[in-house]
Formats: structure tokens, sequence, C-alpha cells
């Protein structure tokens, strides 16, 4: 059986990789501005985090009344996201190619998480992957054939934005604010450094450059090469932990 998305995306290393997606989704101007300009990202840079992994846990591994009251959610929070006439960049957080390039830096994330810690994934793997994800963007109402049909596809895509990303003075603070922060759950500003050198590692040597980070490839070898030891053995009480404290924070919520 391939893998599919319920497999990948409850393993709590993707938490990782959280802060690349959301780098990756800043460096859209259109996205950095809306998130900047529309959030209380000073004071609560993790929200963004928590609130995406709850959306993707809630419409993985919810039911369907939990995944539409999430999504429900999501639109409202988006409503009043957009920019102001002539303002420069424009941006609405309804945009389908912005939730599609918000979705595609998830999917993105997860396999560079997933072949570092388990290994390179098979050609049915990775295509089968690629289809489950889609669901993150058309549960918004992306339209699916948005969505890259295969892999070629999604290499295209991906070439295509990557060369579109910029940061500037605003995103780079967004950025640092992400990286060090001073309030969330203990446990999450813990793992802070070494989500630094994860995210550091990952991007790319121009967006490092850009969000100011230091990269050490030696240190970043070295823990990949743990993770990869020790990690696919811990027991799934542990690395499905995250999945099941988003969904149960979720769920009392609707009480």
């Amino acid at each position: 059986m391939p893998l599919r998305i319920a497999d990948v995306s409850a393993d709590a290393v993707l938490l990782l990789g959280g802060a690349r997606a959301i780098l990756l989704q800043l460096a859209n101007p259109a996205v950095g501005h809306g998130v900047a300009e529309h959030s209380d990202f000073a004071n609560r840079p993790l929200d963004r985090l928590r609130a995406t992994l709850t959306y993707l846990y809630v419409i993985v591994f919810g039911t369907a009344e939990e995944a539409q009251r999430v999504v429900l959610g999501v639109h409202a929070a988006h409503a009043s996201v957009h920019s102001a006439p002539g303002a420069t960049p424009s941006y609405d957080a309804r945009d389908h190619h912005l939730q599609l390039w918000v979705a595609a830096t998830l999917y993105d994330t997860a396999m560079h998480m997933r072949q570092l810690v388990y290994g390179p994934l098979s050609d049915t793997d990775a295509e089968a992957l690629l289809a489950d994800y889609a669901v993150v963007g058309v549960t918004l109402g992306v339209p699916v054939a948005l969505w890259p049909a295969n892999r070629v596809a999604f290499a295209e895509y991906w070439r295509r934005c990557e060369s579109e990303l910029r940061v500037d003075d605003l995103t780079r603070r967004v950025g640092q604010t992400l990286l060090h922060p001073t309030t969330g759950p203990f446990w999450l500003r813990a793992l802070m450094p070494t989500v630094r050198l994860v995210t550091a590692g990952l991007l790319s040597p121009e967006l490092r450059q850009a969000y100011d980070l230091r990269h050490d490839q030696r240190r970043f070898d070295r823990l990949v090469r743990r993770l990869a030891a020790i990690y696919p053995r811990l027991p799934r009480v542990i690395t499905h932990a995250p999945q099941r404290h988003y969904l149960r924070v979720f769920r009392s919520t609707a009480h």
C-alpha cells in the first residue's frame, strides 16, 4: 500500500520543518504583507504554526463536521485580510493562488522532513502523497485543477514560484519574530534552537541570506543522522503526540 497523507502528517518530526514552510509562505510578498499587516504576529508569533497544524490535523483526522468547522473558521479569519486599494503588494487571503502556495509549502516541507528521517520515497509513494496533499488547498476551495497533477508538474510550479519570492525588511522582521518567540508553550519554545538549525538547513542559500539565518552544515548533518537513527524507532504514542494534542484542543472548543 502506498503512503498516504495520514501516514505522514501525524508525525511530530514535521514540527521541525514548520518554520521552513512558514518562511517560504512569507517570502511570497502578498502572503508576507498580509500576515504582517493583519495579524498579531509580534505578540503571538507561534499562532500561525498552531493554526496551520490544527487545520491540517482536523481535515485529515477529524470528522466531516469538524473539517467544515475549521474551514469556516479559516474563511472568517481571511475575510478581512486584503490590501488597501492601490497598495503594493496587492493581496487578498482568499486568492486561490496564494492558498495554493501555502498548501504547496506544507507538502514540500513534509516531503523534505519525511525523506530526511525515513529515506527516499518510492515513485509510487511520492505520487500518492502529492495527490493526497491536494486536500490541504482544495478543502479551502482551491480548484482541484490548480493542484499539480504529478511530481514533474509540481517541480515546474515550484521553480516558477521560487523565482518570484522576495524578502523585504517587513517580512524579515516577521521571520525573525517567528524563529525567536517569547510566548507560546514552553516545550515549543524549547524546541526553537533545533527548529532554527533545521530551517536554515532546508532553505535555499538565497533565502537563508535574505532572512539573516546562520547555517552550520556539519551540525545540520549530525542532527539529521541522529534523527534518522532514533526517530523511526520511537513508539507512536510519542511521534503522534502533537496530533492528539491539537485535535483535543480543537474539540474542546466545540463545547
